[in-house]
């Protein structure tokens, strides 16, 4: 079993080094190692070179998420080809192998991982996470939901066919209908977990869901958002956000990020969804997650301890 590690980036100088450290803390030693840059203006490369990695270039004005994973796995020799975003880590030196176990068996596609924020995510951020990567494993779930930033895939599958690179977004969403559809299973695993790292501005949530409502509407042409649904979906979460802050007595703290977040969520996914221009590279450059419920249970305790992360360095 053959592993290569894709990992895009832009300017992610500040996150990559404890990626590549966590990396190197795996229990499956040397896996190859692909970056894919997109045109990084910071020390993104300087500190990739520190360790064993082969770095792909993709100019800015060719990046499409779809198309910068396409190069990357081009890149790849590895029968089994993790994605994994520069501004995520694992937690756990099994993350690689819990990962890629269950593409042992041919007749999965796809495994993605469980993914948790940090101290710079949004509060409302982090209870999406808790809703779409539950703490028990799906070791085949009955529907295409992936994410590319915590997943591996049969490179011999992508051969097959590759990631839409015209697609604003939810790329992962889909390969993965085409993987189930071709007949292939999907699993989830709670124990190959990542702590994803955002830092975004009220305006970059909405420019996230906004494009990902977009890549929607492309790949389900017939699916719909109305105003309805915004004013709806809003006020849903946003109450139910605040009832598990104030279960937590961190309502007070978190109350304006809670209204502004779930805002900027859905009126991006409505722009999205009334956006009638072209999808060019201007776009491009410039989420409304599948509507099926994973249930949130009980925690199992993993006899692994964790990777430990010198903050100071």
């Amino acid at each position: 079993m053959s592993i290569s590690i894709v990992v895009r980036a832009r300017n992610e100088e500040e996150h990559i080094g404890k990626l590549l450290f966590g990396i190197m803390q795996q229990t499956i030693k040397d896996p190859e190692i692909i970056l894919v840059d997109s045109g990084s203006t910071d020390g993104t490369l300087a500190v990739a070179s520190q360790f064993p990695v082969n770095i792909v270039h993709i100019h800015p004005k060719d990046f499409t998420f779809g198309r910068s994973l396409n190069h990357g796995i081009a890149a790849a020799s590895g029968e089994f080809v993790v994605i994994i975003s520069a501004h995520c880590y694992p937690v756990f030196p099994d993350w690689l192998e819990q990962l890629t176990n269950p593409l042992k068996d041919d007749n999965y596609a796809l495994s993605y991982g469980k993914q948790r924020g940090g101290e710079s995510n949004h509060y409302s951020e982090h209870q999406i996470f808790h809703k779409y990567f539950p703490e028990n494993s799906v070791l085949k779930q009955g529907h295409p939901y992936s994410h590319n930033a915590n997943a591996a895939i049969r490179k011999s599958l992508w051969e097959q066919h590759h990631y839409n690179e015209n697609l604003t977004g939810l790329e992962d969403l889909a390969w993965s209908s085409w993987a189930m559809e071709s007949g292939y299973s999907i699993a989830y695993v709670a124990e190959a977990e990542v702590i994803h790292l955002h830092k975004e501005t009220y305006k970059q949530v909405h420019n996230r869901y906004m494009r990902e409502a977009i890549a929607m509407k492309q790949i389900l042409p017939n699916s719909s958002f109305s105003f309805w649904d915004f004013i709806k979906k809003w006020n849903m979460s946003t109450i139910r956000d605040m009832m598990y802050a104030r279960r937590s007595r961190t309502l007070k703290k978190n109350i304006g990020s809670i209204f502004m977040f779930r805002l900027m969520q859905y009126l991006g996914t409505l722009k999205g969804y009334r956006f009638s221009g072209k999808v060019d590279a201007q776009l491009h450059r410039k989420f409304f997650y599948p509507p099926n419920i994973l249930d949130v249970k009980l925690p199992e305790q993993r006899p692994v301890k964790p990777i430990f992360y010198d903050e100071d360095k």
